[in-house]
């Protein structure tokens, strides 16, 4: 049965929220429905935010980040451990890993997985600019955080290739993470634990 929506500006608003991941239309209509309840300025103030959030955020120069400068926190931070380089599938990986309070380096994010049947090659992602950092920075470590299948070991087996013969220690995170699963849907202990027991990644 369809869902009976008695304004037409309503059910547009409905039909924009429920556009999101994981939001269904009695769900939008929920959240408007909270949101007609509320202050104007509130409701100017998170419309607001939405704009500008897509307007200005912008992608780091250096790991692919988001952020608000050309440059991220995290890459920005001089407390971090530069040395140190973590390799993720997307920014939500990053955010799981932050969530531990564990790792102290900084990140690459390469935009996807090596998928040859969805047509997903190495040249569709960010790894030429991981080669230039490897080149051109002190680096003595790259970690391998990808997700836990077929996907994710296909990229770590040829970004592996790519830096073997250099001076340069490739690990990557424990198996805590069942094979098949998101990172980005690892609890938080889980994924600390498998960084801090991450194991040396060798290939023939």
């Amino acid at each position: 049965m369809e869902q009976y929506i008695p304004s037409k500006l309503l059910a547009n608003a409905v039909e924009q929220f429920s556009k999101l991941p994981g939001i269904g239309r009695k769900t939008a209509l929920r959240m408007v429905l909270d949101l007609l309840k509320r202050d104007e300025n509130t409701v100017k103030t998170f419309a607001n935010s939405i704009i500008q959030m897509k307007e200005k955020i912008c992608t780091c120069k250096i790991c692919g980040n988001l952020s608000d400068d050309d440059t991220c926190t995290i890459c920005s931070n001089r407390q971090r451990n530069h040395s140190i380089i973590c390799v993720v599938e997307n920014i939500r990986d990053v955010i799981a890993i932050e969530q531990t309070e564990t790792y102290k380096g900084v990140y690459h994010i390469l935009g996807g997985l090596i998928s040859p049947i969805d047509g997903i090659g190495p040249s569709e992602l960010n790894i030429e600019s991981l080669k230039e950092r490897v080149r051109t920075q002190t680096i003595k470590e790259i970690i391998f955080a990808l997700s836990a299948n077929m996907e994710g070991d296909t990229t770590c087996f040829y970004i592996s290739k790519l830096f073997k013969g250099n001076n340069l220690k490739i690990s990557q995170i424990a198996r805590g993470v069942a094979f098949g699963g998101d990172l980005e849907y690892t609890d938080e202990i889980t994924l600390s634990r498998a960084i801090e027991a991450r194991t040396d990644y060798f290939t023939e």
